[in-house]
């Protein structure tokens, strides 16, 4: 749409992974080194975790796309299924067709697959991406086919990739054997500010811009504090600043315009939402007067049927499953940092804080939205209801 008015060969900032855009952070490149050592290494088992939107997808098509001719591998990114499920799609993906074998059929055909190819010469390689949907029992059966050995060597290369609920499913007692045949772990942080910076010249460039700077440099730290330093919201954030400057008919993009993404796509500073936050929510407690807070919160979790009412004061709270939030909501279904409320003297409103289920009231899902008294707001198994408590002006 603006790549005509910008003078560009192709969109600098689409979301799908491409690796002829692949920009090599501090932390990219040492993640595309242990993905590379898996090749090099006989024993070779490496776990690669960071958020969404970090990039890990990316860097493993790079990857996969540099292997040599002696390296055979099957990736697997649907991880919802079952044991069965998964060694018939790795058979699948080595070009099998196993979809009326057994279980027993199964690992017997994969077995003489993975030593008939260390005979001829071949490194066999198995990737799985989005690892942290991956069930115990997959991971089990990870864990067995990572012993297949013949007398001297292993005979499968391994690399899980995931979020950073995979470290979490990891550290628990019963995935202490499968932690022990990692080689390395690593989880892919996000840039810097210098190199979010880099980050935007380098796509611009290969998108056609040469040394010609599109965004102005006063907007470039606008971007790293609502993106975080996380390729995908880089490339969110750009990609709409973009279209707003293209809408004003400018020929660079201001701070002014970076600004009007933001409102566009309602964003907050992600440091806010992902640091360690002053508690702005806590239990309704007896000495609570009437005018101390502007709202409550009923939660309610509908799996165990437990009622928690919190008041709302003026400012952020969020909600979210791990303990640096204001309200911690512990269940599978709720992300780290899930959603969040802001309050002002006026008016409260929730917001998505791109979690992986999402926010919903009845069952249109929300992005942002102001909150009414008496509103119910879905995460996951639990339900929030919002009751205004602020005095009529």
């Amino acid at each position: 749409m603006y790549l005509e008015h910008f003078g560009l060969e192709e969109p600098p900032f689409r979301l799908s992974p491409d690796p002829h855009f692949l920009f090599l952070s501090k932390h990219h490149a040492r993640a595309k080194a242990y993905l590379e050592s898996t090749v090099v290494l006989e024993d070779g088992f490496v776990i690669i975790t960071g958020e969404v939107g970090s990039g890990k997808t990316t860097l493993i098509k790079c990857f996969m796309e540099a292997l040599g001719q002696d390296v055979i591998y099957a990736h697997i990114a649907q991880t919802l299924i079952t044991p069965v499920q998964f060694l018939q799609g790795v058979l699948a993906d080595f070009g099998f067709k196993p979809f009326k074998m057994r279980k027993a059929e199964l690992l017997d055909t994969l077995n003489h697959f993975l030593i008939e190819q260390y005979a001829a010469g071949k490194k066999v390689l198995l990737i799985v991406d989005e690892a942290q949907n991956l069930s115990r029992h997959v991971l089990e059966e990870i864990r067995l086919l990572s012993g297949i050995e013949t007398t001297k060597d292993k005979v499968l290369r391994i690399i899980l990739a995931g979020q950073p609920e995979l470290n979490e499913i990891l550290d628990s007692e019963n995935m202490r054997q499968l932690v022990q045949r990692a080689r390395l772990r690593f989880h892919l942080g996000p840039m810097s500010e210098t190199e979010s910076r880099d980050y935007v010249t380098h796509r611009l460039k290969l998108a056609g811009a040469g040394d010609r700077q599109i965004f102005e440099d006063e907007s470039l730290p606008a971007i790293f504090r609502y993106s975080g330093g996380i390729p995908r919201l880089v490339n969110t954030l750009c990609d709409t600043a973009m279209l707003c400057a293209f809408a004003e008919e400018r020929q660079n993009v201001t701070l002014q315009d970076v600004n009007a993404a933001v409102e566009e796509l309602g964003l907050v500073e992600y440091a806010s939402a992902t640091n360690s936050f002053a508690i702005m929510a806590r239990p309704l407690e007896e000495e609570d007067g009437p005018d101390s807070n502007v709202a409550t919160l009923l939660i309610v979790d509908d799996e165990t049927g437990q009622e928690t009412l919190y008041n709302l004061h003026r400012g952020r709270v969020i909600i979210g499953r791990t303990s640096d939030n204001d309200i911690q909501l512990n269940s599978k279904f709720i992300s780290r940092h899930h959603a969040q409320i802001i309050s002002t003297n006026k008016k409260s409103y929730v917001e998505d804080l791109n979690s992986t289920n999402g926010i919903f009231m009845g069952s249109r899902q929300i992005k942002r939205r102001v909150l009414e008294d008496g509103d119910q707001i879905t995460m996951g198994k639990h339900r929030l209801t919002y009751c205004e408590g602020r005095e009529e002006e």
